[in-house]
């Protein structure tokens, strides 16, 4: 009994090691539980029950007439997309036959890979989608190139700091302000060399790359599952990263004295030029942001062009007079669709597709008014501008839920 006992807790060991590897990379707690089973299986584990937050992992395993019970902490969470395809892979591969000693190495080998992309590669990434966020918002061109800069050297710096394991909302909030700042500075100094003024609102496109989007749909597909406690820890890691972000930014809107803009005038009619350069905006923007969850290769383009869809789609709703909420819900909805297309030609999970595709989605003007506001005292304006961004922020995510609802019984039917 004794030699039985110790190996359901190797196994169970290995199993909870495997699904917190997964929480960490940023994939769904219904997610790791559907791998964790499928490989408890492979392991001879008769009956598992597993308790998924944020922060840790509690399962208890019986096989034969052995129970074990264990806990294992996660850790800080994370977002690395190749990882999420590699587990999910590990999990669907084996069998039933599978040792703890082989899913221990298969695990040991995957936390070894290397990422794809250098740091130079991400950053110069975040700094395309920096200027892809400020063109497709009404920036002007020089708004767009300081906020091109500012973005990539941004990321290049919390990069190094991660790199030092230093607290990511306290570097969240170092980022922002000096991102935002280095946006403003190259404003003035630009614009002081006769380059005309900037878009006031450019510095908060600069800083973009800081939006939580993976914890964020992560946390409402949870939700949306039942997988409540780890929905809520999820959440609540965003709003804290959010709000982090926001002191940045309050900082140097305060010390610049930004005042607020108005949101760019709706055109009558949309070029053909104007529309192929919003494409291409959506397009990069996309990429990028692939680039910098670290996908894998071969989803890039499609990132891109599920990017372009969606986003198009949101765009041309909204010039023909719908509000931006339901426009943004119909431009993610597609994303779903399409993702549920390509997930089965790529065999990757869907969150690895739709994430990226609808950052470029997300309500900057918005977030930049009632940040503005907040620290001009009009508190009612800035909470009008806040709740407008939630709803959008909340159309993205529901968007994605929907177009699983349509194509997925098992999300449709609950069990």
């Amino acid at each position: 009994m004794s030699d039985e006992r110790t190996d359901l807790g190797t196994a169970l060991d290995v199993l909870l090691r495997f699904g917190a590897a997964m929480m960490h990379a940023g994939d769904t707690a219904f997610r790791v539980r559907a791998a964790m089973a499928r490989l408890a299986r492979a392991l001879a584990i008769e009956s598992l029950a597993v308790q998924v937050t944020i922060g840790s992992l509690q399962a208890t395993a019986r096989r034969g007439g052995t129970t074990a019970t264990l806990v294992r902490e996660i850790g800080p969470p994370g977002i690395d997309a190749q990882r999420i395809v590699s587990l999910e892979r590990l999990a669907q591969a084996n069998r039933p036959g599978l040792t703890a000693r082989e899913l221990a190495a298969a695990l040991d080998a995957l936390e070894q890979a290397p990422p794809h992309y250098p740091v130079v590669v991400v950053a110069g990434a975040i700094g395309l989608a920096s200027a892809a966020f400020s063109y497709l918002n009404g920036g002007d061109a020089l708004g767009t190139v300081a906020a091109a800069i500012a973005g990539g050297a941004g990321q290049a710096v919390r990069a190094l700091l991660f790199a030092r394991r230093l607290n990511q909302f306290a570097v969240t909030a170092m980022c922002a302000a000096l991102t935002a700042g280095l946006y403003c500075a190259l404003v003035a100094t630009l614009a002081a060399s006769g380059f005309g003024p900037g878009h006031a609102a450019g510095f908060i496109f600069s800083v973009l790359f800081l939006v939580p989007g993976f914890p964020l749909v992560a946390g409402l597909l949870d939700s949306v599952q039942h997988q409540t406690m780890a929905a809520v820890g999820r959440l609540s890691y965003a709003a804290m990263i959010l709000l982090a972000a926001a002191i940045g930014l309050s900082a140097v809107a305060a010390i610049a004295g930004i005042a607020v803009a108005p949101a760019p005038a709706h055109p009558g009619g949309i070029e053909v030029s104007t529309l192929m350069l919003r494409a291409l905006a959506s397009f990069a923007g996309g990429v990028a942001f692939a680039v910098l969850y670290n996908s894998p290769f071969a989803t890039l383009l499609v990132v891109g062009a599920m990017s372009l869809a969606g986003n198009e789609l949101r765009l041309a709703l909204h010039d023909l007079g719908m509000a931006l909420a339901p426009a943004t819900f119909f431009g993610a909805l597609l994303v779903g669709l399409i993702a549920t297309l390509a997930r089965h030609r790529l065999h990757h999970p869907r969150i690895v597709l739709t994430v990226p595709s609808i950052i470029i989605m997300t309500p900057g003007l918005f977030a930049f008014q009632a940040i503005v506001m907040v620290n001009q005292g009009a508190a009612q304006a800035a909470i009008i501008a806040g709740a407008t961004g939630f709803f959008i922020v909340g159309a993205m995510a529901m968007g994605l839920v929907a177009a699983r609802f349509l194509t997925e019984r098992r999300w449709l039917v609950e069990r």
